[in-house]
């Protein structure tokens, strides 16, 4: 063994005997690995689609592991990221890069714009790659069934990019709740202020129709590419890079950027599945974008002894009424999330009122810290227990946050208004607003496939 793969791996041992986590190196033939794949203390290969943006940050916190290919549409957008990883090959075609170096590749990282993230992740699962996708993990509820069932039977290590559920305040506020610090909880509110940056400012743009002037694609960017499996239309800027969030073909509105994060704290502390149904409102909605603000309430069963629970999401500013008992003075900020209890509340992490808080004494800490978002996905990787947003947890997930897309579409606006949607997640179906349905998926442009 040369010495330089002595320390890695001597330095990887170490941080699992730091983090409590055990691990045994075996001979590959032993584990029935096959020749060319690493044994589990080897280093990965990894290759990370969507470079850009989140992309680029997402590769600086895998970079303990081999970075051996990176591919994005946009070389310009991506050049950072391409002068930190020297080493790596560039390509601008996921497909081709698969293609031509799938024997190198162990696991990949896909950051790109949502309408991509399941064709992209589709087709490394398919060929035995572990994957990290950001949230909200697809664009429609049947990839994020589809992706969560092919991952589960091709066996491969897999994490959504949500990176609060690693944090330990989120296991703080379950052992809280499972405690009954605030009784059964019967309400949830979460909202957010985007995609509004102040009150002067936007994170990108809704509520707003389709660019008229067509002006020439940059010469670095493959626009073809990045329209991917979405219905041809002009290059704008006001679509790339990052704008894209807001418009119904490329991204998933606040819902989807901002509700695997915060929702996920929610789903973990309160046990929810699917719901049995929800609703929306908001306002004035177009085909192109998102609205510029909406609130959608979805209504889950019993759990055990969790009782039923309603819980709303609030985007664009808005937000629920000030809780009562809340002190004079105190303030809900722009982003936050209100638990509402028969004993009490818990405001982002706080239980109010003041007495019950002042009495309440909290459980000693029982769920173990996680060593790091990526790490937990690395170590699953190399053979680990499945990482805290796997697949598994982050499919159903990303079904129900993208459900409530489906219930802001303009022509069902009026409808919803009239009737909650009344979910079986068995049969996959909305039953009582059959037309709903079709929002569940979207026809990809021919030449494009999960």
């Amino acid at each position: 063994m040369k010495k330089t793969n002595a320390l890695s791996r001597r330095r990887f041992l170490g941080t699992m005997a730091a983090t409590g986590m055990a691990f045994t190196v075996v001979p590959r033939h032993i584990l029935g690995q096959a020749a060319g794949q690493p044994a589990p203390s080897d280093k990965l290969n990894i290759a990370g689609i969507g470079v850009g943006g989140k992309g680029s940050s997402d590769m600086d916190s895998v970079n303990s592991q081999n970075i051996v290919a990176l591919c994005d549409v946009d070389w310009r957008h991506a050049a950072r990221t391409f002068r930190n990883y020297p080493k790596a090959k560039q390509y601008k075609d996921y497909r081709k890069m698969l293609d031509e170096m799938d024997k190198q590749i162990d696991a990949v990282v896909v950051a790109t714009p949502d309408h991509t993230h399941a064709i992209i992740s589709m087709a490394a699962i398919k060929r035995g790659k572990h994957v990290f996708c950001q949230k909200p993990l697809t664009h429609t509820v049947f990839e994020a069934r589809e992706l969560a069932k092919a991952a589960r039977e091709k066996k491969v290590a897999t994490q959504m990019g949500n990176q609060g559920q690693a944090e330990d305040g989120p296991r703080r506020l379950r052992e809280m709740i499972w405690d009954g610090a605030i009784g059964p909880v019967r309400e949830v509110h979460v909202w957010t202020d985007r995609p509004n940056r102040g009150l002067t400012d936007v994170y990108w743009p809704q509520g707003v129709d389709r660019p008229k002037d067509t002006p020439a694609v940059p010469d670095t960017l493959d626009w073809d590419l990045f329209i991917g499996p979405a219905p041809v239309r002009p290059y704008h800027p006001m679509y790339h890079p990052f704008a894209w969030r807001g418009w119904w073909d490329f991204g998933t509105g606040a819902l989807g950027d901002i509700g695997c994060h915060s929702l996920d704290p929610v789903f973990r502390a309160l046990k929810l599945g699917h719901p049995a149904s929800f609703q929306a409102c908001s306002t004035l909605v177009n085909k192109e974008t998102y609205p510029l603000g909406s609130m959608v309430t979805y209504d889950f069963p019993a759990r055990g002894e969790m009782v039923p629970v309603k819980l709303t999401w609030y985007d664009g500013g808005l937000k629920p009424a000030r809780p009562e008992i809340l002190e004079d003075g105190a303030t809900m900020g722009d982003n936050g999330t209100l638990y509402i209890g028969d004993k009490g509340m818990i405001l982002d992490g706080r239980i109010i009122p003041e007495a019950r808080r002042k009495e309440y004494k909290r459980p000693e800490p029982s769920i173990p810290s996680s060593p790091g978002h990526y790490e937990e996905w690395i170590a699953a990787c190399k053979g680990g227990k499945p990482a805290g947003s796997n697949f598994d947890w982050a499919g159903p997930l990303a079904e129900v946050v993208l459900l409530g897309n489906v219930a802001l579409r303009l022509d069902l606006k009026e409808k919803v208004l009239r009737h909650k949607l009344m979910w079986d997640p068995e049969a996959f179906k909305i039953t009582n607003l059959p037309e709903a349905n079709q929002y569940l998926h979207t026809e990809y442009r021919q030449g494009w496939s999960l």
